[in-house]
């Protein structure tokens, strides 16, 4: 197509205003629910400038790109007013042309009040495609839509020119990952570096991270695991004119009670403070009544008609309003959902402590001084103090190293123990697997127990990577002998990954003509040599199901793990033995 072709066709798309506005969801899994949607412009369909990049391209080359993306956001609010889409709107925006000159001011102020849109329902989402030069106007700019209300959003964090620069200087409220960091994440350990010291980043600024672009299970897991709270991309949602109200449908709730984390005695009981929220329709002046009869209250949470949190109130925020000039006047018979904080942390009481704790590092703006939320079922329930989690947790880190391996700093055996007597007495579908190395103590006499401890924490990590540390436990025994519970449904596919890494870890470690030959030399007591396949893993495993859990104790399922464990070392290489325990009932002689 011909420049001349596409500068006509952007005339007429602007002259007859022919873009379509398409939506994506922006989750909060913390909440989960919709947090926000991206608006994303498209021209005609049967158009050349279909696609953004022509569409945006012919603008920018013929000078009218502030044009082009005024009817974007034009379009966008009036389609988010029409279809009542809840959350925040994400308006994408080209720091270019928030820089013309030209630029008429309080244009998009007008159009918001006329359609019933509050500013806090806006973000401005900056995209750098092109070097930014003068940071200093830029940054006046938008303080001038922060003062209106709006927020700020950096997109595509890693891909533009300035991107951290505009991030240090310009203090966003949000800011997104670009996809390339986010596609294959649970494949590349050097994206989760870069992702985890952009969460780190981010806590320190008090910004949220967005990541988006997320198309595969497996990257949203590691999304998951590493404290991700908004999350964005196909596999929830493709931008569509009418989006989906429900795609919270494809996020990980949180698990039942009888699913916590099998290493984590604490529950959320010990956290919850029962006090009452406030309606959303209730006038200011009555809660600050309440705070002042109550000198101990910080929080109240905000409910709608069916008892769900939609935010919260802060005593010294709501304080420092009124003493404002003319606040009380001003505020004192409004609802107090005009002046409430939607950028709020829930957690449902059936989360674990270190759940807990990856949302409250996750989600930016949460101080330690401050509460959060509790709900049952998406309803409130009462407030927890992030202090008193970090208590907790302080309490259990300390618990748990007292009874930890001294090399690995894996739980040891009486934390293992706790978690044997707990599987049974919660019964439940689980793997409790004995992990041991073949020929590792005659590895240590021809390398030396240096390279023997080395390979001992190469286990333990390549351990700790198979292993969803919601749901599974890891344990040192001791030596050689690991232990896992898993109780994953893929456990298969876990412990086939293992026994493939671990030895390819252990490749290092070896002197190249034993690698060359597949097998290294030890001389025995007697001083005879003997040859030794390279490093292998033996897995005896007993799958467990719930009705055998009463037929056990303790010693029994353990003797039963290493019965299965002797079965495995008896075959070459690596190997994995299962007992099945539903055959209990039916042959209880063919286990002891």
């Amino acid at each position: 197509m011909t420049v001349t072709e596409q500068l006509s066709a952007l005339d007429l798309i602007l002259a007859q205003g022919t873009l379509n506005t398409l939506f994506q969801p922006i989750l909060s899994l913390s909440e989960q629910r919709i947090h926000g949607y991206e608006a994303l412009s498209r021209g005609p369909s049967n158009s050349p400038l279909h696609t953004p990049m022509p569409l945006f391209g012919a603008a920018r080359h013929a000078g009218r790109l502030g044009e082009l993306e005024a009817l974007c956001r034009k379009n966008a609010y009036r389609r988010f007013q029409e279809l009542n889409l809840d959350g925040r709107l994400f308006l994408n925006v080209s720091p270019e042309v928030l820089l013309e000159p030209e630029r008429r001011t309080g244009h998009t102020l007008e159009l918001l009040n006329e359609l019933g849109i509050p500013p806090h329902k806006v973000v401005i989402e900056l995209t750098e495609q092109t070097p930014i030069k003068d940071f200093a106007l830029l940054d006046a700019a938008l303080y001038y839509y922060r003062a209106m209300g709006f927020s700020i959003a950096l997109d595509d964090l890693g891909a533009g020119y300035a991107g951290l620069r505009l991030w240090s200087e310009l203090r966003p409220d949000y800011v997104k990952i670009d996809r390339h960091f986010i596609d294959g994440i649970d494949r590349a350990p050097l994206k989760r570096e870069f992702v985890d010291s952009i969460l780190r980043m981010a806590r320190a600024s008090r910004a949220r991270i967005i990541a988006e672009g997320i198309e595969r299970p497996e990257e949203l897991a590691t999304l998951v695991e590493m404290g991700v709270d908004l999350l964005q991309g196909d596999l929830f949602a493709r931008p569509t004119e009418r989006p989906d109200s429900e795609p919270c449908q494809c996020l990980p709730h949180p698990r039942p009670a009888g699913a916590l984390p099998i290493e984590d005695d604490a529950s959320l009981a010990a956290l919850l403070i029962e006090q009452p929220g406030v309606a959303d329709v209730t006038p200011v002046a009555e809660v600050l009544e309440l705070f002042r009869r109550q000198a101990s209250l910080n929080t109240l949470a905000v409910l709608d008609a069916e008892r769900r949190p939609i935010g919260v109130v802060q005593r010294q925020a709501l304080s420092n309003i009124m003493l404002k000039p003319f606040g009380p006047e001003l505020f004192a018979r409004k609802p107090i959902r005009r002046l409430m904080d939607e950028d709020f942390l829930a957690v449902e009481q059936t989360h674990s402590l270190q759940q807990i704790s990856r949302l409250l590092t996750g989600h930016a703006r949460q101080s330690i001084e401050e509460d959060f939320v509790i709900t049952k079922d998406g309803r409130y329930l009462g407030i927890g103090r992030a202090i008193d989690v970090l208590r907790l947790i302080t309490e259990q880190r300390l618990q748990q190293a007292r009874h930890a391996n001294p090399l690995t700093l894996l739980p040891g055996n009486v934390p293992i123990q706790q978690c044997l007597t707990r599987l049974l007495q919660n019964p439940r579908e689980a793997l409790v697997c004995y992990v041991d190395i073949d020929h590792f103590k005659p590895f240590n006499d021809c390398y030396g127990y240096a390279k023997g401890d080395e390979v001992l924490l190469d286990l333990a990590r390549c351990l700790a990577e198979q292993i969803d540390p919601q749901c599974d436990f890891l344990g040192h025994i001791g030596g050689d002998d690991f232990l896992l519970v898993l109780t994953s449904p893929d456990w298969r596919r876990r412990l086939a990954r293992l026994q493939e890494e671990f030895p390819m870890r252990c490749r290092r470690l070896y002197r190249s003509e034993h690698l060359e030959a597949g097998c290294f030399g030890s001389h025995d007591r007697q001083g005879h040599r003997h040859e030794f396949p390279l490093l292998s893993l033996s897995l005896g495993a007993v799958h467990l199901f719930p009705e055998a859990c009463t037929q056990l104790d303790t010693a029994q399922l353990a003797e039963l793990a290493s019965s299965a464990k002797r079965r495995a070392k008896a075959l070459p290489g690596n190997s994995l033995t299962v007992i099945d325990t539903r055959r209990l009932a039916r042959e209880p002689k063919g286990f002891t």
